[in-house]
């Protein structure tokens, strides 16, 4: 007669044997097979699957090697068929990767050439029906010109690659990098570098390329009103007061045109002769008077800011359509004063993406 203790007989519950059942597993992770064959064969299926799923080694192959053969037997997914889209089965006009950096070497106008490390973003259009892109394809066709000096040409090679790789109507590359130029204080007859963002976009659409720059240019702006308050009360009252002022930014985006060059120097001096007040480097005591009496002799509103900008844009044949964005970062206020403004199609937009501004702000 079989003697059975009431903990034999109750039933385990589903937690213990998911504890139990993992317990197994953790030992089996570790066994070898002989020691799982001599517990019970059945464990093996237990704790991997199915029958027919292989044991898993845990050891990283250094020595194996993909061939041709074993290559098409990897997946591809993205390359499937529409069948496997999710969504809504529409074209996407942007599709692809942001931000990988590699050093670009540039020519510039007054200092030779210059390898600088440069962030590239590079998409393509992507049809209704085809389910995605192999992103890896656009990395590869920009390295194999990433060490040719710098120019358009080199960069509508790139474009040309990856668009024939990737069987796409619409193609676009942009180049994010930081360009130093040496600029020498007002008075004390001191140098430094300012760094400025510039930005340089390839877009094809509809067969049609255009060739644009963005740049950055980083300034001081006096509140022309607040001056003469101030010297209201200088005058009026013997009240010393000062007017405020504020780092402002302006994003100017230009379409390049014809076939002279424009250098990354040239749309710098653009800015500099519509706005001197640009921020300093290197500052002495004199320096700093200086800049005091260069901001009293150019107040500015941020009106006042876009349209100088676009006089100097204006008048250079090298230019075609072209975009100010001007941010003053006010002193103030608790809020910024911005203006926006474009000359023709390129740069029209009834809608500001809600974070274009504050793109602007400059931390130095």
């Amino acid at each position: 007669m079989n003697m059975h203790t009431p903990e034999i007989d109750r039933k385990p519950s589903r937690e213990e044997a998911e504890r139990a059942l993992e317990l197994l597993r953790r030992w089996a992770g570790k066994a070898k097979d002989t020691e799982i064959a001599e517990l019970d064969p059945a464990v093996k299926r237990l704790v991997e699957g199915a029958d027919d799923y292989p044991a898993l080694r845990r050891e990283y192959p250094d020595g194996f090697t993909v061939d041709a053969d074993y290559k098409e037997t990897l997946p591809d997914l993205q390359n499937g068929p529409a069948a496997l889209i999710r969504g809504e089965n529409r074209g996407i006009q942007h599709v692809g990767i942001s931000n990988f950096r590699l050093p670009i070497a540039y020519h510039t106008r007054d200092n030779g050439d210059l390898v600088l490390e440069t962030s590239v973003t590079g998409t393509v259009s992507l049809e209704a029906d085809k389910k995605g892109i192999n992103m890896s394809r656009i990395m590869r066709s920009f390295y194999a010109h990433s060490e040719k000096t710098f120019s358009f040409e080199v960069i509508e090679a790139a474009l040309d690659d990856y668009k024939s790789d990737l069987e796409s109507f619409d193609a676009r590359i942009n180049m994010r990098l930081s360009f130093p130029m040496k600029v020498d204080s007002l008075r004390s007859g001191l140098a430094g570098y300012q760094y400025y963002d510039i930005a340089l976009e390839l877009v094809e659409v509809d067969g049609v390329r255009r060739k644009i720059m963005h740049l950055d240019y980083v300034y001081s702006s006096t509140c022309p009103c607040s001056l003469e308050l101030s010297e209201h009360a200088r005058r009026e009252r013997g009240q010393l007061a000062t007017p405020h002022s504020q780092r402002s930014v302006a994003r100017v985006s230009v379409e390049l045109s014809g076939d002279d060059c424009l250098w990354f120097e040239d749309l710098v001096d653009m800015c500099r002769r519509a706005v001197p007040t640009e921020t300093q480097v290197m500052v002495k005591r004199e320096d700093e008077q200086a800049f005091a009496e260069l901001n009293a002799a150019n107040p500015i509103f941020v009106e006042d800011a876009a349209r100088l900008f676009a006089e100097q844009l204006q008048a250079d044949a090298r230019v075609g359509d072209y975009r100010i964005v001007a941010s003053h970062q006010e002193s103030l206020h608790s809020h910024d004063a911005v203006s926006v403004l474009t000359e023709g199609d390129l740069f029209s937009a009834d809608s500001l993406d809600p974070k274009l501004f504050s793109t602007l702000f400059h931390v130095g």
